[in-house]
């Protein structure tokens, strides 16, 4: 069976970005409306391409599908729902506060941790009031909540007077300041996600360790959660065990390999293979497809021909000139980002120049990657964990002095977020990146434009309110500056030749420029288009790459490398080498 099986009436899908969740909710649906169930489809996804998908134009009402009777979607836009969730919130006190008040809630309530907690306010209207979608036997909700939100939406404390009166220096307890008045409504909906007999959760994974990896700690959350009913979903599963191309040769052993080693937690829920699709998911055809490719086939696409933009070692020719400072990487997770920053501080070791490569992935993981010494180039590594420790240890001893056990187990749970790490590691980063004044730093996962902001403004609240809690570190306030400054830090946004990683890399490039940073190129991971393959279905594949290649090279970014998809794993020297030759 090609699809995940759809046995109640509601159904999450769940994932890292890109893994498909769009258009498997959307082939299920599809599915369904087929063997006569009126069927609506929701997505709260902000890089959303439900309209794409099913070639309808949406809203925020159910709209029927053109040509699929009984299939209906809406479209609701979490981004507009966040920004007047933060006016509502902020409004009552312009006038009030000073402006440097003022500019660092509204930053509070700018981050990814207000965009989910304003997208489940979505879900919940839909799926904790009956009357909402009466109308429909199946409702499948594209991107679902995540553990972290649901885990601080269960906490008795998250409807306290707590919420309203502090912010701990913390990063999701502003977010949830307005929520007590929808109490009854989010428990209903709560009651509705652990409800086995209602709910289905789909896990949607790619067949690479990185995407189950993140499968399985999804997994690990909803089951402490109490959301049991989960299924496994491994999209875009590629077999060529007979092809002689080497590529897909390359590509199928990879995938073998990476279904071997999935966790055996994972690997024991009931689950469901989609096989690789040559084209884009994008139409009622191709979502047909995924059901039965053999009987769904498609035929190709007309052969399309564009300009390839450079490989990687343009990039270091401009690095180099330069003579020193700091690059860093910044990209979803699952599109390369570890590997091509290795590959490009060790291009610049090799050329001679002395680089710290820094990251925030396990040290075993860099030393796999990197592989043998390289003279000039040091791997450090920043432990998020340790970082996090640190971070939180400082919070709670200065913000949870004081406070009663179910506050203080609510900012603990807040210190848990996905924000948390990010500016703990931003401050370890604070630590490192003082060395590209002597020679080349070279950042993988750096902070989003949201953590940057956020630290800012709150440091101009400190400042002219003279608070003591959360104070910034020295090293911080210095690397502010110096992160802005396009002369001595050069980002990187990574991305895939895929509709979903461009669509959140360009939200990550809005992000920073509103944080007074200009990214100065963006690099095209692992495409089949560059790679040479001459098997049929993965050279078809590389002709849906041109549009998203046109889109970055043409509107998105100033400078555009395209890393091709290789044979031989980018790792070790003579791995990475090919990534700058």
């Amino acid at each position: 069976m090609a699809l995940p099986q759809a046995r109640t009436r509601h159904l999450f899908f769940t994932g890292k970005g890109g893994v498909g969740k769009t258009s498997l909710s959307c082939a299920v649906g599809l599915a369904l409306a087929q063997s006569g169930r009126r069927v609506l489809i929701v997505s709260t996804d902000p890089a959303s391409n439900l309209d794409e998908v099913l070639e309808t134009p949406l809203g925020a009402t159910p709209t029927p599908i053109r040509n699929a009777p009984r299939l209906f979607a809406l479209n609701i836009d979490p981004e507009a729902s966040a920004r007047a969730y933060r006016e509502r919130m902020v409004a009552p006190y312009r006038g009030i506060l000073p402006a440097a008040a003022i500019a660092s809630m509204e930053e509070q309530f700018s981050g990814a941790c207000t965009v989910e907690i304003a997208a489940f306010d979505e879900f919940a209207r839909l799926l904790g009031d009956p009357q909402a979608t009466n109308e429909f036997d199946h409702v499948i909700f594209d991107t679902a909540p995540t553990g972290h939100t649901l885990r601080l939406l269960t906490l008795p404390s998250a409807w306290s007077e707590f919420i309203a009166s502090s912010n701990g220096g913390a990063s999701c307890l502003g977010p949830l300041a307005g929520l007590e008045k929808q109490k009854a409504l989010y428990a209903a909906t709560m009651a509705q996600l652990a409800d086995a007999a209602r709910t289905t959760v789909i896990l949607v994974a790619r067949a690479d360790a990185a995407a189950l990896r993140e499968a399985e700690r999804t997994r690990a959350e909803l089951t402490a959660l109490g959301v049991a009913n989960l299924q496994l979903a491994v999209n875009g599963v590629f077999a060529a065990p007979a092809s002689e191309d080497a590529i897909a040769q390359a590509m199928h052993r990879r995938t073998v390999a990476a279904l071997a080693a999935m966790p055996a937690a994972l690997a024991a829920l009931p689950g469901t293979q989609t096989p690789f699709l040559p084209r884009g998911t994008v139409g009622l055809a191709a979502l047909a497809a995924m059901a039965d490719a053999a009987a769904g086939a498609i035929p190709p696409a007309p052969a399309a021909t564009t300009a390839l933009p450079p490989n990687l070692s343009a990039l270091v020719d401009a690095f180099e000139n330069a003579g020193r400072g700091v690059i860093m990487a910044v990209g979803k997770g699952g599109v390369g980002k570890t590997t091509v920053a290795a590959a490009i501080a060790a291009a610049l070791a090799r050329r001679g120049h002395a680089v710290l490569l820094s990251t925030t992935d396990p040290a075993a993981h860099v030393a796999v990657v990197v592989g043998e010494a390289i003279p000039g180039l040091t791997v450090s590594r920043i432990d998020p964990g340790e970082e996090v420790a640190r971070y939180t240890a400082d919070v709670m001893a200065k913000a949870g002095a004081g406070l009663d056990a179910g506050a203080r187990a609510l900012l603990e749970e807040d210190l848990r977020s996905p924000c948390t790490e990010e500016i703990a590691v931003f401050h370890a980063f604070a630590r490192t990146v003082h060395a590209g004044d002597a020679g080349f730093v070279v950042l993988d996962t750096a902070p989003t434009g949201h953590t940057i902001l956020l630290l800012d403004a709150a440091e101009a609240y400190h400042r002219e309110v003279m608070r003591t809690q959360g104070e910034l570190p020295e090293a911080v306030r210095s690397l502010l500056p110096r992160l802005r400054d396009a002369a001595y830090t050069r980002v990187l946004v990574v991305t895939l030749p895929e509709a979903t990683p461009v669509h959140e890399a360009e939200r990550l490039q809005d992000d920073l420029v509103r944080a007074g940073i200009a990214p100065y190129a963006w690099v095209i991971n692992q495409s089949l288009l560059a790679s040479g393959t001459a098997d049929p279905l993965l050279a078809q594949r590389g002709q849906y790459e041109i549009p998203f290649i046109r889109r970055v090279a043409d509107a998105l970014a100033p400078r555009t490398a395209l890393v091709p998809w290789f044979a031989a794993a980018p790792m070790g020297g003579a791995g990475l080498a090919q990534l700058a030759a």
